[in-house]
């Protein structure tokens, strides 16, 4: 048997996995950020060129992905495919059961998996018992693409701090604000609505407190039925926070949540930037002009240009109304 590259000592993938994988990975960002401390998964049970079951990990963590498709499947996932964004865990929990026993139990007969779980109680077992017990198992089909959906719980898993995307709002000539302080509105109503989606998307939101004195922000979410989905409210500062924020005294010091969306203003973007927390930008510039307005980012600690270069991938663009978006992704080596 010919066998994948990717994955030494694992059958190689067929030329319509990368596809259903793609669909399990849209699948998995169904899950994020609720399904935090969990890592979101999307699986997708396919049997004779048609889904019949799927899953995405539930609020809180359970049902796992896995567990959900299974249990919509129901008998037609014996024989079936199940393509899963994370390697099946392992381990028993008293939450409940081993997905890749599940998966064993179930009757599949080939499991095809995005990437490996870094989880040293799964790491590599699951892919393991899959094989042990008969299925087919292969590994590492659209590793990056699931990995970028499930960079938060990535990031804390392996680097044990937050996920941080810094949202900018800028005019043309990089400015945030009047010199007066007035700000509202750079942008227009589209993408002020993308920066809603982006909140609704995180664990937790975090603005300065010049930010916070200048505009009073709610940092809450206004689109019609996400309202629920409103982040835990931060304030960095060395202060008290007023009621219904929590005060963090530095970037390194956020606490438990896997994904930081910084906000504001120029300081909390600064402070970040300067110890290297940011990993996702998102850069709205509206086609207007400013000038001698308040800047986008103070000191950044910057020794020489060209430490500046090859620290940035753009990951999207787009426009939003009038006005563009551009994401910029931290290159990393880890």
């Amino acid at each position: 048997m010919q066998r994948s590259p990717l994955s030494p000592g694992l059958p190689a993938p067929r030329a319509s996995d990368a596809d259903w994988m793609a669909a399990a990975i849209a699948l998995s960002r169904r899950g994020r950020p609720a399904s935090a401390p969990n890592p979101n998964v999307g699986c997708l049970l396919v049997k004779q060129g048609r889904v019949v079951a799927r899953g995405w990990t539930q609020a809180g963590g359970r049902p796992h992905a896995e567990a959900m498709a299974l249990a919509a499947a129901g008998d037609a996932a014996r024989g079936a495919t199940a393509y899963v964004t994370l390697e099946p865990c392992a381990h028993a929990s008293p939450r409940g059961p081993a997905c890749s026993d599940l998966l064993i139990a179930a009757g599949v007969a080939r499991v095809v998996i995005a990437a490996q779980d870094p989880d040293p109680r799964t790491d590599g077992k699951g892919i393991a018992r899959l094989r042990d017990a008969g299925i087919e198992a292969v590994a590492g089909v659209l590793h990056a693409e699931a990995r970028a959906a499930m960079a938060p719980w990535w990031t804390r898993r392996t680097a044990g701090r937050p996920y941080v995307t810094l949202k900018l709002a800028t005019s043309l000539d990089g400015c945030i604000a009047r010199a007066d302080g007035s700000s509202r509105w750079i942008t227009g109503v589209r993408a002020r609505a993308h920066g809603h989606l982006e909140r609704a998307q995180h664990q937790a939101i975090l603005v300065g407190r010049g930010t916070f004195d200048a505009d009073a922000p709610q940092l809450d979410v206004r689109l019609p039925g996400l309202e629920d989905l409103s982040p835990k409210k931060l304030l960095l500062t060395r202060g008290a926070a007023p009621e219904g924020w929590t005060a963090v005294a530095s970037p390194d010091a956020v606490g438990d949540v896997d994904s930081l969306l910084v906000e504001g203003g120029a300081g909390a973007a600064s402070a970040f930037l300067a110890v290297d927390r940011v990993d996702r930008l998102l850069l709205y510039r509206a086609p207007i002009l400013i000038g001698g307005g308040k800047p986008a980012l103070g000191d950044i600690g910057l020794a020489d240009l060209a430490d500046a270069h090859d620290r940035w991938r753009l990951a999207d663009s787009r426009l939003l109304g009038s006005d563009r978006l551009d994401v910029y992704e931290r290159i990393r080596t880890d």
